[in-house]
């Protein structure tokens, strides 16, 4: 190749060709194969974080993110980062140093609640159950007694790591008995399981772009009651990350556009056009999908001889983690690297 450079010709030798990714179907629990209609306008013109068009644009994501959580919360957004920029977001503008958090620690990422917390300067009191069992509200209960300057419960509706689907009506009841903060992490099962943060009565919640909302990676949709955000209003001192400060994204997103950050605008269009299919499909429709795929899945398990973790009863509607024991000790499992934990 030969270009002009300082006003003379330089040839070189090699060149990177244009990057051509190999498909791969995703079958894990995230991130997964996105609807080329996503795809197509995650590749549209972009536009300026501050200009009008765009403006509108994330007015109309924060309403459909409204609908799919069944919600009337004025603060609903997107934050930008993963799955767990969500938790960080919600967890540190609620707490700080000294407050007390009750975690129930489902597995591995309901148990990053722990960390999060504890970095945000909270005291936290970890509920952490056995693999593949939910949290018994008798454990909470006393939790409370023992704790009753707790602020805060924090969980998950479905844990990744286990296959868990988490009951959540009597641990909202016993948290809001004893005054505190219900915070549900629902980064894999917004879209995916019955949700509807009105009726629950969850004061705060975050989700993830890439799992059962089918978008791309680097959004993680928060929305959070009036009763959370007065908590917010009233702190003691300013939200030590400015870049997670929710009020201050509140106002980008759902006030006047006050510059915060320099949003990714393909990514707004990707969820924007992944809650626009999700509206489409209908939430019922769509939930009863994702368990009927989840069955199937469970059926293969079964036919391969493998156990299922998960407490029956418990099990989450549209993946499962299974045991792989001895009875499959010659089975040779092809993989394209040494397993990890899915990204959030």
């Amino acid at each position: 190749m030969t270009q002009l450079v300082m006003g003379k010709s330089v040839t070189y030798e090699h060149t990177l060709p244009e990057l051509n990714p190999s498909y791969r179907l995703l079958l894990g629990p995230g991130p997964c194969n996105v609807d080329p209609r996503i795809l197509r306008i995650a590749s549209a013109p972009q536009l300026g974080h501050i200009d009008p068009e765009f403006f509108g644009i994330l007015e109309e994501t924060a309403q459909l993110l409204r609908w799919v959580f069944q919600t009337k919360n004025e603060m609903t957004l997107c934050v930008s980062g993963s799955g767990f920029s969500g938790a960080e977001a919600v967890l540190c503008n609620l707490l700080e140093e000294g407050d007390t958090l009750i975690a129930g620690s489902l597995g591995f990422f309901s148990g990053q609640i722990v960390e999060i917390s504890q970095r945000a300067g909270a005291r936290v009191i970890n509920l952490e159950t056995e693999l593949g069992k939910p949290l018994a509200p008798e454990v909470l209960e006393q939790a409370f007694r023992d704790h009753p300057e707790a602020r805060i419960f924090a969980t998950a509706i479905a844990e990744t790591s286990t296959g868990l689907w988490q009951p959540l009506e009597e641990l909202e009841r016993i948290t809001h008995a004893h005054g505190a903060l219900f915070v549900v992490d629902a980064v894999c099962g917004l879209g995916g399981v019955p949700m509807n943060i009105d009726e629950m009565r969850i004061d705060a919640c975050y989700a993830g772009s890439q799992k059962s909302l089918g978008a791309l990676p680097g959004l993680a949709p928060v929305t959070l009651n009036e009763r959370a955000v007065q908590v917010i209003q009233h702190r003691k001192r300013l939200v030590q990350s400015y870049y997670l400060d929710l009020l201050k994204l509140n106002r980008y997103w759902n006030g006047d556009h006050a510059y915060h950050h320099t949003a990714c605008s393909n990514l707004v269009y990707a969820m924007r056009e992944a809650l626009r299919i999700t509206l489409e499909e209908g939430l019922e429709t769509r939930w009863a999908r994702h368990q009927l795929h989840g069955e199937a899945l469970r059926a293969g398990i079964k036919a391969m001889g493998l156990d299922i973790l998960t407490q029956p009863g418990y099990e989450e509607r549209r993946y499962r983690a299974c045991c792989i024991g001895t009875r499959i000790a010659s089975l040779r499992l092809h993989t394209q690297s040494r397993c990890r934990p899915c990204r959030r």
